[in-house]
């Protein structure tokens, strides 16, 4: 029987909020030396916040929303990870989660990648009354068919905001799907994760999408895409696959949406040059 490691306990720090207290107490209670997945209920949020005589959030979801999406996990949790890996909550059935150690924990768009600028084609109206970054994002993707030019074939939004809920999974949410069909007749599914504003692209959203791919298209080809605003409003474009249990970036790429007159005849040379992707 694997013996309970002893971790230090940082919950009186004034640094850490009661987020922060509440994770840390559910983990400490929870995990084995070694473990690499350590499963608790949604409920203990609220005996977590009860034996650490803090008031209990409002939002029990935005517990754990804030740290799969916005920030980190307390350090003294980090640091019982595998070597080499990363925690990541992830849903494991209704009202159930886990922490699971990931080599790929978050998505951050690389600093070295170049930029292809595209024709702006997004409606003047679509600007004055997009409600947050978010909607902007995927308003963009979709007027300007950068779904298409990423992934270079034929894709239509099929849905936004789908809502369902997953086998052993639990509810999950993916901003917009996309169909697809290539050269040779084969469908494809795209569900795609926008992430405007201080929200971070995470793998477990992307874990999600995969499941929801095999549960409600599972005769199509999945492909989930991301999509981040850089700054400059440059966009950063990422394509997944399975490799296992693991999730690996098949695919970055950076696109920057400008008037016509701001592409020169430099640019063009430069993108006829680049090598053609299969």
């Amino acid at each position: 029987m694997a013996k309970t490691k002893k971790i230090p306990s940082s919950t009186s720090a004034p640094s850490l909020n009661r987020y922060s207290q509440i994770i840390e107490h559910i983990f400490r209670s929870r995990y084995k030396k070694g473990a690499s997945k350590v499963e608790f209920s949604r409920e203990e949020i609220v005996d977590a916040a009860k034996k650490l005589k803090i008031a209990l959030p409002k939002n029990l979801g935005d517990v754990l929303y804030s740290f799969r999406y916005r920030g980190q996990l307390p350090k003294t949790i980090l640091d019982c990870a595998p070597k080499g890996k990363d925690w990541v909550i992830l849903p494991a059935g209704r009202s159930q989660y886990a922490f699971v150690a990931s080599m790929l924990s978050s998505i951050v768009p690389s600093q070295s990648l170049a930029t292809t600028k595209v024709p702006d084609s997004t409606p003047g109206i679509i600007f004055m009354y997009a409600l947050s970054d978010e909607q902007a994002l995927l308003a963009k993707l979709r007027y300007n068919r950068l779904v298409d030019i990423f992934i270079g074939i034929s894709a239509f939004s099929l849905q936004s905001h789908l809502r369902t809920s997953i086998p052993n999974m639990g509810q999950v949410e993916t901003d917009e799907i996309y169909i697809g069909i290539d050269k040779r007749g084969a469908h494809y599914v795209f569900p795609v994760q926008a992430k405007g504003g201080k929200d971070n692209l995470s793998v477990v959203q992307i874990g999600q999408d995969f499941a929801l791919c095999a549960d409600k298209f599972p005769k199509l080809i999945c492909y989930p895409i991301a999509a981040q605003f850089m700054e400059e409003g440059k966009i950063a474009l990422f394509a997944f696959e399975k490799a296992g249990d693991e999730i690996k970036v098949l695919r970055e790429k950076h696109y920057q949406l400008v008037s016509p007159n701001q592409i020169s005849a430099a640019d063009l040379q430069r993108y006829q040059e680049r090598p053609l992707e299969e």
